[in-house]
């Protein structure tokens, strides 16, 4: 990472100088205020012409070195470069977050004026926490982030010697970072004995949680999506159903096919959407878009995010759309990374074709039902003995994997999948919510899952029943995800949570994590199953700025404008406390239950032993207002996993091949 961050650093070398010079002054202008909001462009006068797109194939030797059309090298360039004018969000973000956040210094700062320059101090603002947690500081200089920034990763097919140190040769565009630790990134300044800290010191590499800032209420980070075979996915894809603020995007249609992106298919919109909202996540239009929730604390009812609205008042976002084609056609050309074409990874490949034989069969018969987008006729079950047999010929076809995206791409149920909720019932795409625009009718219709046992970690015996109270909850669907590259990806599942981590892009060290993390795949007794909740390590406590809480508990804040509630013990789970969302009458309760156990707490100064079972009184309350309870981080999936050992083996050898 640190590797990448410093090439994107000499970005401005490569790329021709009027270019550069022209994108940075074009960003270099200041909004004005409205009652109506509108981004810094429009204000400014700017037009889409004001943003040309760069031609020039300046990423050249990476994914591959591929040969790239005129359109797919605009793509390219839009994925690893465009910010959309994210830059006024992540400098509003550097000023609100009090110094918790800080990123890279890109473009200069319209409103560092001669006075601000003169009140500018590097040294103070380097190492004195009353000078940068200020947050009426000007910066001189903005921030904009890139959707390369989080899919951007070292090239599997041709890793780099040093990692620290990748050339262009050694990166691919969109693997999805598997090495990131998105909350250095992110909140780089976030200080230890916060509940914050422990948050983000719990979270798996290689994740992100994209639901932070817009919450929902529920601590999902998931592992950044690979793109591969775009025009496999968009062939079988199904129709589903349109309506409301999403057909005001250009192309939408009140039925239509659309592949599911996102873990849990919500942003079943059609390709051009699912990418547009991605600039909206990452501070496009922020203007506008944090006029509608309250970030990173919600408390508040959230407002969705109108299309239309942003297409009347964001130049950025119209120079945005003009660009999502070219993205989609770059997507399309992105191919699978093989283990053989990798340096020295045919050695990884068993030469016993009886086993391969027996392993492409194990796949046809137990797997290939879900991860093959090539399938029996429509008359015919894939689960059925005639739908077995299809697959145990169709693998055996020197052309199955040809363009096979390895997904049927369909949604199904927690009760069937049995993985961690916590994405699945993410909330921002119902109706109403934040992302409503960019969700189908028919993903908002879909049934609530029928009620889920959990496991307890307070009381072990007792299992917690739960079944989401509200109406206008998630469905509980993971879409069947891709195995396409499957041995250079692991971690697996939704949140990096089974197989080890090492950090290591080589070919050597992602077979290390691939067996690692199929074989627990296959053999879930070598899960760490409950020793995977996480956990806070330390003792720690909510640490908030009154400015990030709704008014009426403003008033409890401290002389530095501080709201401090603890201490919570050490060994909490972190989504016991992460994954609330009371309603009125439960927040009452929790007041009254918590205020009393930390009023006793600090006036018999307990000691934290006696601390801790003051607190754990409130457990009841906290799990009964808790958005989703589920703490352990990696079940699930038990599909053959009772499998013969022999065939697991042959199994294991197939999907290093695919």
């Amino acid at each position: 990472m640190q590797a990448f961050l410093q090439a994107k650093r000499d970005l401005p070398r490569l790329i021709p100088a009027g270019i550069c010079l022209g994108a940075c002054l074009s960003l270099a202008f200041s909004g004005c205020e409205k009652n109506e909001p509108t981004d810094e462009a429009k204000a400014a006068g700017k037009t889409t012409a004001d943003f040309p797109q760069i031609t020039a194939d300046i990423f050249k030797p990476m994914d591959g070195g591929i040969n790239l059309s005129p359109e797919e090298i605009m793509g390219r360039n839009t994925w690893n470069l465009w910010s959309a004018g994210n830059q006024h969000f992540w400098n509003r973000a550097a000023q609100d977050s009090y110094g918790l956040m800080d990123l890279l210094r890109l473009f200069p700062n319209p409103d560092f004026n001669e006075e601000a320059r003169k009140k500018w101090d590097g040294d103070r603002f380097i190492n004195d926490s009353t000078y940068y947690n200020d947050n009426k500081l000007v910066r001189p200089y903005r921030v904009g982030v890139a959707c390369g920034a989080c899919h951007i990763a070292p090239y599997p097919d041709n890793p780099p010697a040093d990692p620290e140190n990748p050339r262009w040769e050694n990166l691919a565009s969109a693997i999805g970072n598997q090495y990131i630790n998105e909350g250095k990134v992110f909140a780089c300044n976030v200080e230890k004995g916060g509940f914050f800290y422990e948050m983000l010191a719990t979270q798996p590499r290689g994740t992100s949680d994209t639901s932070r800032i817009a919450t929902d209420h529920i601590n999902n980070p998931n592992a950044i999506n690979p793109i591969f075979l775009l025009a496999e996915r968009e062939r079988i894809a199904v129709p589903e159903k349109m309506a409301g603020g999403t057909l005001a995007l250009p192309g939408e249609k009140e039925e239509m096919a659309v592949p599911h992106v996102l873990k849990d298919g919500a942003d079943s919109i059609g390709v051009p959407g699912a990418t547009i909202r991605v600039y909206v996540n990452i501070g496009m239009f922020s203007e506008y878009w944090l006029t509608l929730h309250n970030r990173l604390i919600g408390l508040t009812p959230q407002k969705p995010f109108e299309i239309s609205y942003a297409r009347e008042h964001s130049v950025f976002w119209r120079a945005t759309e003009e660009r999502l084609a070219n993205i989609a056609a770059f997507f399309r050309r992105l191919k699978p990374f093989h283990l053989a074409d990798a340096p020295g990874g045919q050695a990884y490949v068993t030469g016993d074709l009886a086993v391969m034989t027996r392993g492409k069969e194990v796949f046809g018969e137990s797997c290939a039902a879900c991860h093959s987008s090539k399938q029996p006729p429509p008359n015919v079950d894939p689960r059925s003995g005639e739908g077995k047999a299809w697959f145990r010929a169709a693998v055996m076809a020197p052309d199955f994997l040809e363009n096979n995206f390895l997904s049927n791409d369909k949604r199904y149920p927690l009760t069937k999948i049995e993985t961690n909720s916590a994405r699945a019932f993410a909330t921002n795409a119902k109706a109403g919510h934040v992302w409503d625009n960019f969700s189908s009718q028919t993903y908002k219709e879909l049934s609530p899952v029928d009620e889920l046992e959990f496991f307890n970690p307070f009381n072990e015996t007792q299992p917690i029943k739960f079944k989401p109270k509200d109406k206008n909850v998630a469905p509980g669907c993971y879409r069947t995800p891709s195995l396409v590259s499957l041995w250079s990806s692991a971690p697996f599942l939704h949140n990096n949570m089974l197989g080890k981590f090492t950090g290591d892009p080589s070919v050597a060290g992602r077979m290390e994590v691939f067996n690692d993390a199929v074989e627990k795949l296959l053999w879930p007794e070598k899960r760490l199953n409950k020793a995977s909740i996480w956990r806070t390590q330390n003792e720690c406590a909510l640490h908030l700025r009154k400015e990030f809480v709704p008014k009426p508990l403003q008033a409890v804040a401290d002389k530095d404008g501080y709201i401090n509630i603890g201490p919570i013990p050490k060994d909490t789970p972190i989504n016991l406390i992460a994954n609330l969302e009371p309603d009125f009458g439960q927040l009452v309760v929790l007041q009254a239950r918590i205020g009393k156990a930390l009023l006793k707490i600090q006036t018999q100064n307990l000691s934290s032993e006696q601390a801790t079972e003051e607190l754990i009184k409130a457990v009841p309350e906290l799990l009964a207002a808790n958005k989703c309870p589920d703490f352990v981080e990696d079940k699930g999936h038990y599909f053959g996993t009772d499998l013969p050992d022999n065939d697991k083996r042959a199994l294991i050898e197939y999907l290093k091949t695919l």
